[in-house]
């Protein structure tokens, strides 16, 4: 394993939540790339379902590289990592490459890309791979840095004893159904909440929900707020993208940061609960609503702060 600094090279791995919405999802990256990312790693590899924001979280680590392909169906032809060889010398030559093997298995036998990203590296280049587990079977080295998607971001620096990306992808791929849940329930609270509550309001994240955070106390029926979204999920209604910037939930249309991170039919939800009481953080001094979906709820009617 190559060298890649001092803290890099002691880092086991890291768990953060995911956020829901574009802008948060590229501050995050800068973080990560600020606090994780080394200029020794040659392979970084990106694990994770469609919609579940690998491409906001690659802008925000590496401004300004071109991805190949993206949610708005634009496709970089032909794929620039495949022509590595050209673009050795000159002063505008790349020194990153974005590859997303999802979407480039369709037109490039996997072995071929597999060349391609070792050639690349070989050659001194940065190569940032999507769906990083499904090329990893043709490559002789796993990434410098492996970084998965799910409902918390993993981060780690496999050794030679592991993680496999395979692992990392089970993880991921299990848990992203609670943010999509989680993200359409938010929704469903604020469409609640739009008459009843005049301040703006702030988003953060738990395990299997999401807080509001107030800076006065809100006069919130919370009983009420749970029948009512539970009302909605029982109907079954769709959710579906209006446009970058909405979603159509039944006949509601209503503005969101993230409208491809979303369940299908508010009935996927699995259930939604508030915590019994609207409780104050001591240290922000703000006021805190927490909604959980799924139906082990017992321990977050325990949440007391952020």
């Amino acid at each position: 394993m190559a060298y890649s600094g001092r803290m890099q090279g002691n880092h086991l791995y890291s768990i953060l939540l995911a956020p829901r919405g574009r802008d948060r999802m590229v501050d995050l990256g800068m973080q990560i790339a600020g606090h994780y990312l080394s200029p020794f790693d040659k392979l970084i590899g990106f694990i994770g379902s469609p919609g579940s924001g690998k491409s906001m979280l690659i802008k925000g680590m590496f401004p300004g590289l071109e991805l190949t392909s993206d949610d708005s169906g634009v496709n970089i032809r032909p794929l620039p990592l495949l022509s590595v060889h050209e673009h050795t010398t000159g002063f505008y030559t790349p020194h990153t490459y974005h590859v997303d093997i999802h979407f480039e298995a369709a037109f490039t036998p996997m072995f071929e890309l597999a060349i391609a990203i070792t050639d690349a590296i070989n050659l001194g280049k940065r190569v940032v791979v999507e769906h990083f587990d499904l090329i990893r079977e043709h490559l002789t080295m796993n990434a410098n840095l492996l970084i998965g998607i799910g409902e918390e971001v993993i981060i780690t620096r496999p050794s030679i004893f592991g993680p496999e990306p395979a692992e990392v992808a089970k993880i991921v791929h299990k848990t992203l159904n609670y943010r999509f849940m989680a993200h359409t329930a938010v929704d469903l609270c604020s469409v609640y909440l739009q008459d009843k509550v005049t301040e703006h309001y702030l988003h953060a994240d738990v395990r299997h929900g999401f807080i509001l955070s107030f800076q006065n106390k809100p006069d919130i029926d919370l009983t009420k707020l749970e029948n009512y979204l539970n009302n909605m999920i029982s109907q079954a209604l769709p959710v579906s993208l209006k446009d970058e910037n909405h979603i159509q939930i039944g006949k509601i249309t209503w503005p969101c940061t993230a409208p491809r991170m979303h369940v299908k039919k508010t009935s996927d939800i699995k259930k939604f609960t508030a915590t019994k009481e609207i409780v104050q953080d001591p240290l922000s001094k703000r006021w805190l609503l927490t909604g959980i979906v799924g139906d082990k709820v017992g321990e977050f009617n325990k949440i007391i702060a952020i």
